[in-house]
């Protein structure tokens, strides 16, 4: 599918742009220059036309800072990778030097070049689209992001532009969906660049480099994956501004949309009150889950070592004892090559069903070795029958004489048998108690 990337200095309305073309706020917007540090994909359609739209950062060439450098890279591989690239100014401010330093390194692409000249909110301002030619560029379209004016004219260029490339359609169907997600530098995208074998995602060790979920999708042993590397999670009393916060919720949402989750720690510390939370938010939102313990060759190479890791993770994470452990380095590649196997593991584990009579089969057989609940009178549970209702998650509905006998203590016992049974590792399992009678339902 061909690539539209959207490139200008910073604070010119890139990240409205992008906004306003694919119809929904998937990249945060903010007056803050420099809030878009990675690249954003949306998929477009547009007259028949299916294409990506790509979000960068605001290109400063003459600023040397770090991260700066960073961003200058990767915006440079949007370009290279692009079709199309739309270049958006300003016009309430007029051409600026930043502007010219954009302009100088796209000229070598001019003919996929399309100068769009934003803030153009009403007829007053054509004289600002005038100035813009100065630029060099022959297609240029007047813009309002903020008020939806001139992108229909702006899309008709860029289509115009890609003329009779061939379309392919999006790889959603059958595709497994991953979600990275872990505390800030943790290692989330040196993975997926060890994974993809490509620098996709802004690597430093300073801690909240990635804002935004950034996607790639790869094949692996017959299978499409599609990995989303998300801004790491913090404790909501560190989450200090808006652009920290709508990346807190762009992660939760990229959880809400996966298959299986990838939940990354540091082998140096482990598991915090947050992540056991975040891990509990993955369970309770349906998802598989693999915990993946990265950096592991910083530490000593001994047993030891080992033992007492895997003890002490064990032991935070014992709500979750099913969930498969991968102890890896990224930076190194050991066990990597595991990873995704694990994954399709999980996601199949995921849609997996039983018949009526097998489960029913389980039940009775656990039923007869093991003390039912009893309430306050003495009144014993009884379990008439099971069935399963859903496979992803797995999702069971135990009809018995009184659902309010269920303690979670047996609840949680159920569910244990009920993997012991069946391979259900790193898969949460819902179970639903109704009466008989059909007046009285617990979750």
């Amino acid at each position: 599918m061909a690539i539209v990337s959207i490139v200008g200095r910073p604070n010119v309305g890139k990240s409205s742009l992008f906004n306003r073309i694919i119809g929904e706020r998937r990249a945060i917007v903010d007056d803050m220059p420099g809030v878009t540090r990675d690249r954003l994909y949306g998929c477009v359609q547009w007259k028949d036309k299916s294409f990506y739209v790509v979000d960068t950062g605001g290109l400063l060439l003459k600023d040397k800072d770090p991260i700066m450098e960073g961003m200058k890279d990767q915006i440079f591989q949007a370009i290279e990778e692009s079709d199309v690239v739309i270049f958006l100014v300003d016009g309430s401010q007029g051409v600026t030097w930043m502007d010219e330093d954009v302009a100088q390194v796209l000229r070598s692409h001019s003919s996929m070049v399309v100068l769009a000249v934003n803030k153009i909110d009403d007829f007053s301002h054509e004289d600002d689209v005038v100035e813009a030619y100065s630029l060099g560029f022959e297609r240029v379209v007047g813009v309002s992001a903020l008020h939806d004016r001139g992108v229909d004219e702006l899309l008709d260029q860029v289509v115009q532009i890609l003329g009779d490339k061939e379309d392919t359609q999006r790889p959603e169907e059958g595709v497994v969906s991953v979600a990275l997600v872990g505390r800030p530098n943790v290692g989330k995208s040196s993975i997926l660049n060890a994974l993809t074998g490509s620098q996709r995602s802004l690597v430093s060790d300073i801690p909240g480099t990635t804002r935004d979920s950034i996607d790639a999708v790869i094949e692996y042993k017959g299978e499409r994956f599609r990995i989303v590397d998300t801004a790491g999670l913090r404790r909501k009393s560190r989450v200090k501004d808006d652009i920290e916060f709508y990346s807190t919720v762009r992660t939760m949402d990229a959880v809400d949309q996966c298959d299986v989750a990838i939940f990354v720690m540091d082998a140096r510390e482990l598991a915090t009150e947050q992540d056991q939370r975040l891990v509990g938010e993955i369970l309770a939102r349906g998802k598989g889950v693999v915990l993946v313990v990265n950096k592991w060759d910083l530490l000593p190479n001994t047993p030891e070592t080992g033992d007492e890791v895997n003890r002490k993770l064990r032991e935070e994470f014992r709500f979750v004892s099913h969930a498969p452990v991968l102890f890896t380095s990224a930076v190194s590649g050991r066990r990597l090559h595991r990873l995704l196997d694990l994954v399709s593991q999980v996601r199949k584990r995921r849609q997996s069903r039983f018949s009526t009579t097998i489960l029913n089969r389980i039940i009775r057989d656990m039923l007869a070795f093991d003390r039912l609940p009893t309430d306050g009178t003495g009144r014993r549970l009884r379990i008439y029958y099971c069935t399963q209702s859903a496979a992803v998650p797995p999702t069971f509905v135990f009809f018995v004489n009184d659902p309010s006998i269920v303690t979670k203590n047996f609840e949680n016992h159920l569910s244990r048998k009920i993997r012991e049974a069946g391979d259900f590792d790193g898969v949460p399992l819902r179970l639903f108690w109704r009466s008989s009678h059909g007046n009285n339902e617990k979750a």
